[in-house]
């Protein structure tokens, strides 16, 4: 098996310190969407929130309701700009003493700036533990089985809300986090049950009797995990946003807003722009044709329509079944069935 490191290919890269791949990416990439493959993310910055009132304080900084979090449960959050463009996303684990944050590589400085800045005498101790902790991700539809197997962990599906139009009934958004993960001890971490499979947080000190216990699962590299977020349309922060984006127009709302909440930084423009349903920009997936180069557009390539741009790429990836593919951000009045360009290639929205 030859595995080669995302900075071999790209030293730039945000994501540099895992593999790209593990020799053949098209392969990894079936696993993860036919059976189960381990996935290194362990450049993943971890922030962690001990003292008794975490749950109380993450709630009034945050975009979810968390002030019943319990241990043995996880969700998404946000953190919002006052006017409500989005800083920050992570995904949270609860344990019963401690609140896990983990973020995007380079992120975890920003957001815990942030957090020691609004302490003032509130009860909580954040640290940034990414030098203590480590992610794995067990990704495809047999993950919570395997980890079951291997692990000795059973964990519940995920539960995401469903959000409701923009006249919702008063109480009809659940009083606790729109999304909820399940989170159990096994003997070496938490494992986190989420949409594409199962997140394993790690001491750094125990990996390798981890891995050890995970050695029959098939490797993959972060280029398969990535295609198959793609296909999934699951947005990433730093990818799928800018520093104009709000939570309404890159797919944070479902998983990492609740709508019926006391008041946090950025909720009024969370709240007008849900109630008058008309965000200026929108998530899609595209199909990308004839491009030129098995490269795929870079991250911040213009989406252009008749000349005009109408939006910027995300994540492009080249999908085993789809082809060339890639997430999007575009303005909320370009019709689906519009032939847009991106760099020197066509493109369509999948609108399925």
């Amino acid at each position: 098996m030859t595995t080669v490191l995302i900075e071999e290919l790209d030293p730039q890269s945000a994501d540099a310190g895992v593999a790209a791949h593990h020799g053949d990416p098209m392969r990894e990439q079936r696993t993860l969407e036919t059976t189960a493959g381990l996935v290194d993310r362990s450049n993943r910055d971890v922030i962690a929130v001990p003292g008794e009132e975490r749950a109380s304080w993450l709630h009034t900084l945050t975009t979810q309701h968390l002030t019943d979090l319990r241990a043995g449960q996880g969700s998404e959050l946000l953190v919002l700009s006052p006017n409500g463009h989005v800083e920050q996303h992570a995904m949270l684990a609860e344990d019963g003493t401690t609140a896990w944050l983990d973020t995007e590589p380079g992120a975890g400085e920003g957001l815990l700036k942030y957090l020691e800045m609004m302490r003032f005498f509130t009860r909580v101790e954040p640290r940034d533990a990414t030098a203590e902790t480590a992610v794995l991700s067990i990704v495809g539809p047999d993950a919570p089985a395997t980890v079951a197997r291997l692990l000795d962990v059973e964990l519940a599906a995920p539960r995401i809300f469903d959000v409701p139009g923009p006249k919702f009934a008063a109480g009809s958004v659940p009083a606790g986090p729109t999304a909820l993960y399940d989170v159990r001890f096994f003997e070496g971490g938490l494992a986190r049950r989420v949409p594409l499979g199962v997140d394993l947080l790690v001491p750094r000190a125990r990996l390798d009797a981890v891995l050890d216990r995970l050695g029959d699962v098939p490797r993959a590299g972060l280029w398969a995990y990535e295609a198959v977020r793609v296909a999934h349309r699951i947005p990433r922060f730093g990818w799928e946003t800018d520093h104009r984006t709000i939570p309404a127009e890159s797919g944070f709302i479902a998983p990492a807003v609740h709508l019926d909440k006391g008041c946090y930084r950025g909720q009024e423009t969370v709240a007008r722009v849900h109630h008058l349903g008309r965000p200026p920009r929108r998530l899609v997936l595209l199909h990308l044709d004839g491009v030129a180069t098995d490269q795929p557009p870079a991250k911040g390539t213009p989406v252009t329509l008749d000349g005009r741009e109408v939006g910027f790429v995300g994540t492009a990836v080249r999908h085993h079944e789809l082809g060339m593919i890639a997430l999007a951000v575009v303005k909320r009045n370009v019709a689906d069935d519009a032939r847009l360009i991106v760099g020197e290639s066509a493109a369509a929205i999948d609108v399925g």
